[in-house]
């Protein structure tokens, strides 16, 4: 007996035989159109092998693996399965996804898991990889204080304020996913996007709906949590060495109160974006401010009160000198969210996640997109008399050469949107706006401190 699945470009099942439903114990009901083949794989071996079989099926034509796969009722069993690709009436025309045929074999199979395997499993449940969201706006802030003057801030107060950012924010990646799973939204959700091989930089990342975590069974809901008060208890620690070397250096603990009240509130705002009763996710439009006071001026602000060398006073220039700073990357942040909502749109709809994108639509979504893309470049427009007579090293032809880049670069990317909104081809976008945000940060951190000129 052998079972036949035919999956898509992304491992959505499309067909299975009879010999699948008895090998694997599911109807075809509840897999065909709603799972992905990753579904009968534990979930190490799903990361560790499955892209590189595929690649080698491409390749070669075809490709024969002895594994392990997992049943409905979760028995592990031994199997043969090959692999091949497949295409539209023929190799002449583009390929339509993979067929597996898989038998039942008695011997035991033991697929040996790598220590880099348990580090990148790590890596996909608590999302480590988008930490440069929350690292960026930081690295903002030290720029912008290496690029006005010397010894403005701390080196030491800043590598605890990257560990103690960096894992407030894997605190809040492992709480949405947490509350998204128990609350029934991943569980909807059948048409989310993961980058597959379609970007070497993000291969195999999940880039919406969710880790996907506990689906692939890398992590239980009640490890999520667990590991999420882990990450919030590691932010805890670095506490008493800021607050002490905040001290030590202002003679003041007002710059330490105000960057505390200021992670209370992006931990707050953590928590609750998908937690309820507030679930600002869900609440016609606050998710996205959420997301951009958080990944923006609160992040740059809080940023700037912890690793100052000098009281910060509130409400003077220097204080919204920093908030405004943030803007540019809050707003790219908001914009990597914001396209990762259309590919999740139908299962946000069905669980009341009511998202701008689920509000007005797919469609004219495209021009919020182009109003996110441009406002920062409006900002940039605007702030540059103020960084040209500020910044010792200001380059006005690196300036403006680089923001003309970055334009041509975004429209790019909102036409491949424009065009394919409704579309799986909008991968593509998705991950280019990931890109774009971690350039124009790069190089906007670069500006700020033009010390290669």
């Amino acid at each position: 007996m052998k079972s036949v699945i035919i999956c898509d470009m992304e491992g959505l099942i499309l067909k299975m035989n009879d010999g699948a439903k008895k090998i694997f114990g599911y109807d075809p009901e509840e897999l065909i159109g709603k799972k992905r083949v990753s579904i009968f794989s534990p979930g190490e071996i799903v990361i560790q092998n499955v892209l590189n079989w595929l690649k080698i099926a491409n390749d070669k034509g075809e490709y024969v693996a002895k594994t392990n796969f997992i049943k409905k009722d979760g028995t592990l069993f031994n199997a043969k399965c090959k692999i091949t690709p497949n295409f539209a009436n023929g190799k002449s025309n583009p390929q339509t996804g993979y067929c597996g045929i898989t038998e039942v074999i008695d011997e035991n199979v033991d697929v040996p898991i790598s220590i880099v395997t348990k580090i990148i499993k790590g890596v996909a449940i608590t999302r480590a990889g988008f930490a440069s969201a929350s690292l960026f706006p930081v690295l903002v802030i030290a720029s912008y204080f290496a690029g006005i003057g010397d010894d403005l801030f701390s080196i030491f107060n800043l590598v605890l304020t990257v560990f103690g950012i960096v894992t407030l924010q894997l605190f809040s990646n492992l709480y949405n996913d947490y509350f998204d799973v128990k609350h029934g939204t991943d569980g909807l959700n059948n048409e989310y996007f993961n980058a597959g091989m379609n970007s070497k930089i993000l291969e195999g990342a999940q880039i919406s709906g969710g880790s996907r975590a506990v689906e692939l069974g890398l992590i239980s809901l009640k490890g999520t949590k667990k590991l999420a008060n882990i990450m919030l208890l590691f932010t805890f620690f670095s506490l008493p060495i800021l607050i002490y070397n905040s001290y030590s250096i202002t003679n003041s603990f007002s710059n330490i109160i105000n960057a505390l009240v200021i992670a209370f509130i992006g931990a707050f705002l953590g928590y609750f974006y998908t937690a309820k009763p507030l679930r600002l996710s869900a609440r016609n439009g606050l998710g996205e401010l959420t997301i951009f006071l958080t990944f923006g001026p609160l992040l740059t602000l809080g940023t700037a009160f912890a690793i100052s060398s000098t009281t910060i006073e509130l409400y003077s220039t220097d204080f919204f000198n920093f908030i405004l700073l943030g803007i540019p990357q809050g707003l790219l942040t908001t914009n990597i969210l914001f396209i990762n909502q259309f590919p999740d749109y139908t299962s946000d709809k069905l669980s009341s996640k009511n998202n701008l994108v689920v509000m007005i639509g797919k469609k004219n979504s495209r021009w919020i997109y182009l109003l996110f893309l441009i406002s920062p470049f409006i900002f940039m427009y605007l702030y540059k008399p103020f960084l040209s007579n500020n910044l010792l090293n200001f380059s006005s032809t690196f300036y403006d050469f680089s923001l003309l880049f970055l334009f041509i670069f975004g429209i790019y990317v909102f036409y491949g949107l424009y065009k394919n909104y409704n579309k799986r081809e909008l991968i593509n976008s998705n991950i280019y706006t990931i890109h774009f945000q971690s350039i124009f940060s790069i190089i906007f951190i670069l500006l700020l401190n033009s010390f290669f000129l």
